[in-house]
């Protein structure tokens, strides 16, 4: 591995997910770390395309979701609407979510990472996995992001404590034109969440189930430099 701006496409050999990781320009000490996650349907690739949006000493690393839909098409968890209401598959998901809290260990010891600047977020599913992960075991991070997502009623007795909530940042963001999970999930979530994070920033953007440059800057503001 060149101590470059290099992509490293791993394998994940003794982790627990397949990943991608951009390291930082020059080596130094207990960089931050940013999880990047995707959505349903796609792989490590998609998200991983956000890599250059983040500079300085940071490791951005874009994992891929452990099920198996297709050929290059992953979920962190399947979702069955054949009887007209969404239904997720709650093993998988419990699953996911414990997964990706052991991921987080991994690449906390393999990269020695400032343990003080863990982000994790994602896009749609990814962001649903950010709720999931982040407010059930807060203590690991400064912050998650949810890009398009929803925060799922079958974690909420697991989310902890306005206290452990207190330190923690959320960033939410969601288009007004989402036909695939629309506003209202975002809005449900804010409505939820303010009395226990009081440092949530909520953004609405005119756009569909996608991410804009808008709110890159907007989220790239929040995040704040490495």
């Amino acid at each position: 591995m060149e101590n470059t701006n290099q992509y490293e496409a791993t394998k994940g050999e003794q982790l627990v997910l397949q990943y991608k990781v951009k390291l930082p320009v020059e080596q130094a000490e207990k960089p931050a770390l940013i999880l990047l996650m995707h959505g349903v349907g796609s792989n490590e690739e998609d998200m991983f395309q956000l890599a250059d949006q983040f500079n300085g000493n940071v490791i951005v690393v874009s994992a891929r979701a452990p099920f198996v839909i297709a050929t290059g098409r992953y979920a962190w968890f399947t979702v069955d609407f054949s009887t007209g209401v969404r239904r997720i598959n709650e093993e998988q998901a419990e699953k996911s979510r414990q997964t990706i809290n052991l991921f987080i260990n991994q690449l906390c010891e393999r990269y020695m990472v400032n343990k003080d600047r863990v982000y994790l977020g994602g896009f749609s599913q990814g962001g649903i996995m950010a709720y999931s992960v982040g407010l059930t075991y807060p203590q690991k991070f400064a912050g998650i992001f949810a890009f398009s997502s929803r925060l799922l009623t079958e974690i909420r007795h697991l989310i902890k404590s306005s206290k452990e909530l207190e330190h923690l940042k959320l960033f939410m963001a969601h288009g007004t034109l989402d036909q695939t999970l629309v506003i209202e999930y975002s809005r449900e979530a804010k409505a939820y969440l303010s009395p226990l994070l009081p440092k949530l920033e909520y953004h609405e953007y005119e756009m569909a189930h996608t991410i804009i440059n808008q709110e890159l800057e907007d989220f790239k503001k929040w995040l704040g430099d490495f």
